[in-house]
């Protein structure tokens, strides 16, 4: 298991925002949506968290929960950017279980959008090829809810995959055809916060892009991988973008068990 601890930050940077007041889009869409099994065995395999959030792995993604969720609301902010310097550092799977547990408190939505359209993986991960993807929204001007997608036993957690690798991803992101995608999935379900899985800041230049569009961000790292100087040109880069904090993955560091 990777283990993701929270890094505390001084202040947030900036109040961005707020999020649109309108009303929520009736529930009576969401069961529509395409429902996929995760096996277990396939679960374990992936460290995607159970439902609910449980299971002897769900501590620091709970504790993450909890620091994001809060900082969220001091904000008024429901997107959140996943970042990381370069690839590797377990962003996607970070990305993930935080939608996991985010999803399992009762009065919030978790919508998890695969915007890695460089090396879309989020579907792979939970083992189903989607007949839509965000792509197709984009680019197509499919209904956003025709694309979202259920995974058996996940209440409260929505997936909007993608389904191929796109050339021209950062031009796509920067159009404004995005901010209307992410308009429509800020009125999907109760209090929703929408997770944007983006690839590596120095790597591409499509989260620089991306930026504009979301109200915050979370930076992911990797314990004996990210180099000093990496995490420093990737915040540099996005230094118009608050961010939350970072995320150390695989720690070394012995967590106890008591209480």
């Amino acid at each position: 298991m990777e283990q993701s601890t929270a890094k505390q930050e001084p202040s947030l940077l900036r109040r961005d925002a707020t999020p649109d007041s309108a009303a929520a889009i009736p529930g009576a869409l969401l069961p529509a949506a395409r429902q996929y099994e995760l096996a277990p065995p396939r679960r374990d395999r992936e460290r995607i968290l159970p439902p609910g959030a449980g299971g002897p792995h769900a501590a620091p993604y709970r504790m993450l929960r909890s620091q994001v969720t809060t900082r969220l609301d001091k904000l008024d902010a429901n997107t959140l950017a996943m970042l990381s310097p370069l690839s590797a550092a377990g962003k996607t799977l970070t990305a993930i279980n935080l939608a996991i547990a985010i999803a399992a408190e009762r009065d919030r939505t978790a919508i998890l959008v695969d915007f890695d359209l460089r090396n879309p993986s989020v579907h792979q991960r939970f083992g189903f090829e989607p007949k839509l993807g965000v792509e197709d929204c984009l680019t197509s001007s499919r209904p956003v809810h025709e694309a979202i997608v259920r995974i058996a036993g996940y209440e409260r957690l929505l997936l909007l995959p993608a389904r191929n690798r796109v050339e021209n991803s950062s031009e796509l992101l920067a159009e404004s055809r995005t901010h209307d995608l992410i308009e429509e999935l800020r009125r999907l379900g109760a209090k929703p916060v929408l997770i944007f899985d983006l690839p590596p800041v120095l790597q591409a230049d499509d989260a620089l892009l991306f930026s504009r569009h979301v109200q915050c961000g979370l930076m992911v790292v990797r314990e004996n991988s990210t180099r000093r100087e990496e995490l420093t040109r990737a915040i540099e880069l996005l230094h118009d973008l608050p961010l939350l904090g970072t995320v150390l993955n695989a720690s070394r560091e012995p967590r106890t068990t008591a209480y």
